[in-house]
Formats: C-alpha cells, structure tokens, sequence
C-alpha cells in the first residue's frame, strides 16, 4: 500500500516512477556449506563452532559461531590468481563479470557415459547452432548432472579417499583446455562454471583448463547446484563471493533470476 502511494505521489508531481523489478523466479545455485560439505581432498574442510549459544545474564537468547575452512570446497568461485601469476584476486574480480546473462551447456548422457568426459569444442558449437552465438558478458554453466550425487563423495568425485594420495583417484567431468582456448579466442564470457569439483577433470594433473582461462582474466564457479531447474537460454546468473583481499578463492551465493 505504502509502494502504491508513493508512485501515486510521484506521478502526481510530475517524476518519473522507479523502475520495478520484473516478474519471474530465483532458483538458488549454491550448495549450504556443513558438515557435509566437499572439498578437495587435500583441503581442510568446513568447521564451524559456537562462540555462544544461549541466554545471556541479561536475559534474551543469542548465538554467535566462528567458521574455518579451505576457499576452494562447496560452492565456490576460483579468482585468476588460483592459476595465474598476477592476475586479478577475489576481491579484484569485476562485478560485472559475476552478474550476467547466463547459459546452459548440457552434457548429462556423455557424463553419464563416461566420468572422465571433457565438455569439447564441437559440445559448444552444437549449442550455439541451437540456441544463437554465445552473448558478450555470459555466464557460461555447464550441466554434467552430477550436483545431483551432492553430498555423496564417491559418487561426486570418485572417492571417498582424503589426502594427496587421493588426487589421483578423482574421476569427474570436467572443460577440455581446446574447449577453454576457443572460449577465450572466440567469446567474451564473463565467468564460466559447472556442477563438479574443477573446472578441470578429475584426472587432470597439469590443469590447463584452469590456467587458459585465468590468464585471461576469467573466474570459474566450481560445485554449481541445481543446474537441472535452468533453461538453456533467458535466466540470469547473480554470482557474489566474500570479497577476500587477496584471495585466490572463496565461498559464493549463486542465484538465478528468470523472468516470467
């Protein structure tokens, strides 16, 4: 009532209304960070414990926790410093490059077929020759369909194995570095992500996806959830991290937007 006086008052003096904000729906891209969050399996995983949790001597409740964890492990984006010498922190990051247009590239019966797949050149095109030219500034996100194994380690990574020995037991989709070099050669993406552990495979060891892409200057999203509820084309990505100083890494709220 009060929102409808105030564009009532504002027509009356002879201003312009303020914009309102589309009809449409949020669809939450981010997996809760816990005890079952994963992370890589060298990573020191999520620890959250209660400074206080109670009634104070005044009288009311209050709750207050502290939390420790590695940046790269649930959710989270990769900065270009992860691989790349130089190049931009988290905090660095542009804001545009987190907010944007976004796309789905899907490619759930090759990952189902073999959990060593790399999303290639020809998948990108094959999307392109049915949905248009990948836009300026696009998110691109890419549905393996393994969000939905989340939090079941074996299932998600390959192992349920922690510690350096496990790396070599990873087994999960990932970007083939030709795929990232034509992005990087041919498009102006603004970010890049998917529903795994890496932007690049599980047994990659050199991870060149990685470094193709951040020496360009674009941020991966790695541990997407729900990719499933996007359509191809039409929704749009808001990705905002903890802007750490510095950091090659960190925790970040995905949401998408999609008008009706």
């Amino acid at each position: 009532m009060r929102i409808g006086f105030l564009l009532a008052l504002t027509v009356a003096c002879g201003e312009t209304p303020p914009p309102t904000f589309p009809a449409g729906r949020w669809i939450d891209l981010t997996h809760s960070f816990g005890p079952d969050t994963i992370y890589w399996p060298t990573a020191k995983p999520f620890t959250r414990k209660a400074e206080f949790k109670g009634i104070t001597a005044r009288g009311y409740f209050y709750s207050s926790y502290w939390f420790e964890a590695s940046e790269h492990g649930g959710t989270h984006v990769d900065a270009p410093i992860h691989f790349a010498e130089g190049q931009r922190s988290l905090a660095e990051i542009p804001v545009d490059q987190l907010i944007g247009p976004g796309l789905v590239i899907s490619v759930i019966q090759r990952a189902a077929a073999d959990r060593d797949y790399q999303v290639t050149i020809d998948d990108i095109t094959a999307w392109e020759a049915r949905e248009g030219r990948i836009p300026d500034g696009a998110i691109v996100l890419i549905n393996t369909g393994f969000h939905r194994y989340w939090p079941n380690r074996l299932k998600y990574m390959g192992t349920n194995e922690t510690g350096p020995d496990a790396v070599a037991k990873l087994h999960f989709p990932g970007l083939r570095p030709s795929a990232a070099r034509w992005l990087v050669d041919n498009r102006r993406i603004g970010a890049i992500g998917l529903d795994t552990p890496s932007i690049d495979y599980g047994q990659s060891t050199n991870f060149e996806s990685h470094q193709i892409l951040f020496k360009a200057q674009i941020p991966a999203f790695e541990n997407v959830a729900n990719l499933d509820a996007l359509p191809a084309t039409g929704a749009h990505i808001f990705a905002l991290p903890m802007k750490i100083a510095g950091g090659s890494g960190g925790p970040v709220r995905i949401v998408a937007f999609i008008p009706e």
